[in-house]
């Protein structure tokens, strides 16, 4: 079963963003796949602005993100960026961390003129941690991602198929990326 690691990288709880990667986990579990959420919003704020690399508390991530086959970063957009919060949690991290793993980037701005966002802010982030297979983005605007009571998500019909069109790519990419060290394994 390949395991994938999704990355909440919204400031708030309960937001639209954590409840899109629930929702977005719960999609990929009817696949047969494994998820961890992580929210980096419950790690401790004072290892995130300090830069403290070898924080106990970044030992849980770290340990999901080494052995994910796939990674989902999903963010709100602020001033035309991702989050913080998320910037600060991506620097800790190893050096080419997500080197051989597919990423999938989802974003959720106020309005559709954010939506380079993720080209120009998010994605050479992702590039120095060493991913090289990042899927195409996932973006929403807010009206497209209602909040309900229980805080799950209701998506509207556009941004629910896309969001289920880059997912079956993103599970074909994790189960090549997955096996294709045992088909060179076996080939030699």
């Amino acid at each position: 079963m390949a395991n994938i690691l999704a990355i909440a990288g919204s400031p708030t709880h309960p937001s639209r963003t954590y409840g899109l990667v629930e929702y977005t986990a719960k999609l990929l579990q009817q696949e047969g796949l494994h998820v961890d959420i992580i929210s980096v919003r419950d790690l401790p704020a004072e290892d995130l602005v300090f830069g403290r690399y070898d924080s106990p508390a970044l030992e849980q991530p770290k340990a999901l993100l080494a052995k994910a086959d796939g990674v989902i970063i999903a963010t709100p957009i602020y001033k035309a960026a991702y989050t913080g919060v998320l910037k600060t949690f991506l620097d800790l991290l190893p050096q080419k961390s997500l080197t051989g793993k597919p990423v999938l980037p989802i974003a959720l701005g106020g309005t559709i003129a954010h939506l380079l966002a993720i080209e120009y802010a998010l994605k050479p982030v992702l590039s120095e941690l060493g991913a090289r297979h990042i899927l195409a983005t996932v973006y929403a605007v807010d009206k497209q991602v209602q909040r309900q009571a229980d805080n799950s998500v209701l998506l509207d019909e556009e941004i629910e198929q896309r969001l289920k069109d880059v997912l079956k790519e993103f599970v074909k990419a994790v189960e090549y990326d997955a096996a294709a060290p045992q088909e060179l394994v076996h080939a030699n």
